[in-house]
């Protein structure tokens, strides 16, 4: 821990971090309606936590609990807001400023200077351009970009990185095509995808991303 760094509520920290001088770490949220409620911090273990950082405690209508995962690296003066669930793997580049109840899922990257709107959803492996703002939900494997935030593609050299095989990045290219950039309906095009590549895990998961979102989803800004 380093010097002027603070740590304070009922933060639990597990092993192997390194919190830099002068982060703020459990401080009560931000959030008018909070009222002394006994929430609470989780950090999981060999997390990177920079310079001017803050990371709040939850509130009552959050589930009481802010979590980050496991391996995770919050650089220079990010913001996790109250009630964040930050998935394990996830690299939060400088300045990047995530409101209240929002889930980043495992992998993601974001890169400098992100916004992301409060109760929003990013999808595992996915990968936010600089200073993009994201007001839906970002698809997992999704490579997205600009003010608001635009599907430019799949995060194809993230999912080679962490070993994805090649037909499984060509299944995933092939659903993002039919769900993103053809002419069928949202339910057409899931059915279609289940036909062709429903025995894939990492398609299914996709899938079940874009059925349980309730902000709407990036790339399908026609519904």
């Amino acid at each position: 821990m380093g010097p002027y760094a603070v740590i304070e509520g009922d933060t639990t920290i597990g092993a192997g971090n390194r919190i830099f001088q002068f982060a703020s770490v459990g401080a009560e949220p931000q959030d008018l309606k909070y009222r002394g409620e006994p929430s609470r911090l989780e950090i999981g273990n060999y997390n990177r936590i920079r310079e001017f950082t803050t990371i709040h405690r939850g509130t009552a209508g959050g589930g009481m609990v802010t979590r980050i995962g496991n391996h995770v690296l919050l650089m220079n003066y990010t913001h996790i807001a109250h009630d964040c669930q930050i998935g394990d793997h996830a690299i939060i580049a400088n300045s990047t400023e995530i409101a209240g109840h929002c889930v980043i899922e495992e992998w993601v990257v974001t890169a400098g200077m992100c916004g992301v709107h409060q109760f929003s959803r990013i999808g595992a492996h996915a990968f936010i351009a600089a200073g993009s703002k994201i007001s839906q939900d970002v698809p997992p494997y999704a490579m997205v970009a600009g003010d608001r935030a635009r599907l430019v593609g799949v995060n194809t050299t993230g999912l080679e990185r962490r070993g994805f095989d090649p037909d499984t990045i060509a299944a995933i290219k092939s659903a993002f095509r039919t769900l993103f950039y053809g002419k069928l309906l949202r339910d057409e095009a899931i059915k279609q995808i289940m036909e062709e590549h429903g025995h894939r895990a990492e398609v299914r998961r996709l899938l079940d991303f874009i059925l349980k979102s309730e902000r709407g989803v990036v790339g399908r800004d026609r519904e």
